[in-house]
């Protein structure tokens, strides 16, 4: 991993430092790092896969959910996995999320690491503890730095600020009983209508995805985290999200050389722990239109395997998606049974979260006793999958030290460290001249006074999504009145009344300087048939969508627009005169963007993709300086 035969050499890395139970570990050359093990590490895998009886082997390629906010260990919830793990022989457990009305559940650092330490008690053998690390532990948990998405580092294009954010993710993750990341996002966004990565893709040059991904490689395994990079061989061209159907990637194979692979390429290279898979059809590698990357063995063992030499181990996309399901014909038995066969055959290590649970296990068992799947082809799995766990010391000693969860975690230089990623990010993309920088530190005495030239400029903060979770403007509000104590600031999601809606309409016409700002997810990107074409709508919808419309279509000059998640948006209203990018729906993103309309930032961060007909990639304006002769000569814009 890393070196000409696939291995990461000890001298590769510096000293590795987490924690296991009360002691601190230090791995030196006595033990296992990433891909090369000490004898006694290796005895250790050997010795478990020996004493494995096929239906413990069998367990140790499942992959079930968990959450991290279990109101305690003899709860329904937690009784349930405790359950799984002992009838299935569980190998590997990914974080999940509860929601409730204002959004997802996330826990505390502490209460993670507890829950992390009771599965591990409740585990035979170690368990791989993996999750979602896109953006951070910040995804899962509270009180830790808030990074913004992928695609503001994209923005940034700065390797070393990459590197140093796995780093983080690597040493909070660690600190909370998470071994395994399943991140970096490796897919390349090129195509804007995609409904699924967006955000989450550092862009769309596969050379510059390529070497962030390398980067956050390097930072998390300096730190002690596996990794996972995702989503092989490519997700980034498709226009259909595989949660809900089935996607399909028709680039030929000249394109999927040239755009999808270079990541992957990358990161294995870089000495990628894992690759995840995408739950798409590509003809270019697969002829057969049943056989989704998943269960394709030409994908899995020919391609990847084969022609770029992975050496890792596989993992399916969630078996709970669609866009697997569908493929199969449930009258004919269990689709999570089966495409859990087929994703063994094509060559996949690790099942995720079969949402038939039992019938993947057992289907997998009978598959080996009637010799449908030989059980060597299942050794290699586990042994692959064993070794994963030695590296990272889970042979020696599985538990965390909550003594020191607190001291690990939330570091004021790492907090600090994402809101200067989120400040560098920030991209303005269109700006009409006549609203930035805002004028601040205008206070309500001030504004009252008579002849004062601004005491007339009213302005009107608008934060609008079809649903926000609930912390979401929270920081934009507080940054804006920090500035402008007599702004109107109004909060409109998918929850809110139309009887709500004259107020603000009301306002914004009376308004001077408008702020829109625009909570935008990855799956923004809709079809529609408009006249007879299929045409792709960037935005909000319901009642969201029509005051957004509404806005940017009757006050385009008085109005600046801040994209806080995809920056597609400006694509269906091209009408919009001032944008601005942060890529993130993120606290810190939030700030920066107030920020930035306030003159505060001035960097030189540019768009990472293409905005068809607004901007290329690379595009950016130079943020405008504060001119305080301007300010007099402020007009009303009607």
């Amino acid at each position: 991993m890393g070196s000409p035969d696939g291995v990461l050499r000890l001298s590769q890395l510096p000293s590795l430092r987490f924690l296991c139970g009360t002691s601190t570990i230090v791995l030196l050359a006595s033990c296992l790092t990433f891909g090369e093990a000490n004898s006694q590490s290796v005895q250790w895998v050997e010795r478990t896969l020996r004493r494995l009886p096929l239906e413990e082997k069998v367990g140790q390629m499942l992959q079930v959910r968990y959450y991290a906010d279990y109101k305690d260990f003899e709860s329904p919830d937690y009784k349930q996995v405790r359950d799984q793990l002992e009838k299935y022989h569980i190998g590997s457990v990914v974080c999940g999320m509860h929601f409730n009305k204002f959004g997802p559940i996330r826990s505390s650092p502490l209460d993670a690491a507890k829950v992390a330490n009771q599965l591990q008690r409740d585990s035979k053998l170690p368990l791989l503890l993996a999750a979602d690390l896109e953006r951070g532990v910040a995804t899962r948990l509270n009180d830790v730095p808030s990074f913004p998405w992928p695609m503001a580092f994209g923005a940034v294009a700065d390797a070393n600020d990459v590197e140093r954010f796995a780093a983080v993710t690597a040493r909070e993750a660690r600190a909370v009983g998470i071994q395994w990341a399943l991140a970096p996002v490796a897919d390349v966004n090129s195509n804007p209508a995609n409904p699924v990565i967006n955000d989450r893709s550092f862009g769309e040059d596969p050379e510059h995805v390529g070497a962030l991904v390398a980067a956050f490689i390097r930072g998390a395994h300096a730190n002690g985290l596996l990794v996972t990079a995702k989503h092989f061989p490519g997700n980034g061209d498709t226009s259909v999200d595989s949660h809900r159907a089935v996607a399909s990637v028709n680039a030929n194979l000249a394109h999927l050389q040239k755009i999808e692979f270079p990541p992957f390429k990358a990161a294995i290279s870089g000495g990628v722990d894992s690759i995840m898979l995408a739950h798409a059809r590509v003809p270019a590698l697969e002829p057969d239109v049943d056989k989704i990357t998943t269960i394709s063995g030409n994908v899995v063992n020919g391609v990847l395997k084969g022609e770029l030499g992975f050496k890792g181990v596989v993992v399916t996309d969630a078996l709970e998606m669609r866009g697997i399901t569908k493929l199969y014909d449930p009258t004919k038995g269990s689709p999570t049974a089966r495409a859990t066969v087929d994703a063994i055959k094509a060559g996949c290590d690790v099942i995720m979260m079969p949402t038939d649970l039992d019938g993947a296990f057992h289907a997998v068992i009978d598959a080996v006793t009637s010799g449908e799947i030989p059980e060597s082809r299942i050794d290699e799995s586990v042994r692959k999958i064993l070794e994963m766990k030695a590296a990272v010391g889970l042979d020696k000693n599985r538990l965390v030290d909550l003594d020191q969860v607190a001291a690990l975690t939330g570091k004021p230089e790492d907090i600090a460290f994402g809101q200067e990623v989120a400040d560098k990010a920030v991209t303005l993309v269109r700006d009409n001249t006549n609203l930035l920088p805002l004028k601040s530190n205008i206070s309500s005495a001030k504004v009252a006074e008579a002849g004062d030239p601004l005491s007339e400029q009213r302005m009107v903060a608008v934060i609008l999504a079809e649903a926000l979770e609930e912390k979401n403007g929270q920081a934009f509000e507080r940054e804006i009145r920090a500035r402008r104590a007599d702004a109107t600031i109004f909060h409109f999601d998918g929850r809110f009344s139309a009887s709500m809606i004259p107020e603000l309409l009301k306002a914004i016409a009376d308004a001077d300087q408008i702020v829109l700002a625009t909570y935008v997810l990855h799956g923004a990107a809709r079809q529609a048939v408009v006249k007879g074409n299929q045409v792709s709508y960037f935005g909000l919808q319901g009642l969201s969508g029509q005051l957004f419309q509404e806005i940017v279509s009757k006050y385009p000059q008085k109005t600046a627009v801040i994209a806080l998640g995809s920056p597609y948006l400006i694509e269906s209203f091209p009408q919009i005169q001032t944008y601005v990018c942060t890529y993130a729906m993120a606290s810190t993103s939030e700030i920066s963007a107030v920020k930035a309309l306030f003159g505060e930032v001035q960097n030189r961060a540019k768009l990472p993709i293409t905005l068809p007909g607004i901007a290329p990639r690379g595009f950016s304006l130079p943020w405008p300086v504060k001119n305080t002769a301007k300010a007099g000569r402020i007009r009303r814009l009607r």
